[in-house]
């Protein structure tokens, strides 16, 4: 695409006049108070703007000062439906949140974030496992490695709980 230039004011006009769902409204009814026309609507309408002028300044004032008022309103309400929406969307992000509860001598598993290199594709990203010694006040945990025995102490976002699950037996059965 070579005349992507010549597309600029398209591109600036579909945007300008798209309805923004975070402030309820578009950017033309912000700036200008009403909802923004097509250059189509407009040729039509420029004869009876010209027959509807008033000339009379006194008149004319006032209803500037109306439009100036109609446009703070109008930009009062953009900026309280913009935090609505932030707390709507804050809330429903808190609602998904999960809180994980470390006891000591559980066992985890650590995501090491510091490596950037992911091993493979189906391969665990995890780490483990590991037995958890002592759970901080603030959110740290300091744990042990069962292969190493070194001691970590870090956050607690990194870690997640490790489930065995059950051992199997090789027992015969009697027919």
């Amino acid at each position: 695409m070579k005349d992507w230039s010549n597309r600029l004011d398209d591109a600036l006009c579909a945007y300008r006049t798209t309805f923004k769902t975070q402030i309820g409204m578009s950017l033309c009814r912000i700036f200008f108070g009403n909802p923004c026309r097509l250059p189509f609507e407009m040729e039509r309408k420029d004869y009876w703007v010209v027959k509807q002028f008033i000339m009379d300044m006194d008149k004319s004032g006032k209803k500037r000062k109306l439009y100036i008022q109609d446009l703070e309103e109008i930009r009062d309400e953009a900026y309280e439906n913009e935090f609505l929406y932030k707390e709507k969307t804050k809330a429903y992000h808190d609602k998904m949140i999960y809180h994980k509860v470390f006891v000591k001598g559980q066992k985890v598993l650590l995501y090491p974030s510091h490596f950037k290199l992911t091993p493979g594709k189906l391969q665990s990203h995890w780490m483990g496992p590991f037995v958890v010694i002592y759970v901080f006040e603030h959110g740290a945990i300091e744990i042990i490695s069962e292969k190493t025995g070194k001691i970590f102490k870090l956050k607690g976002h990194r870690l997640k709980p490790y489930y065995e699950g059950f051992v199997v037996k090789n027992e015969e059965v009697e027919e």
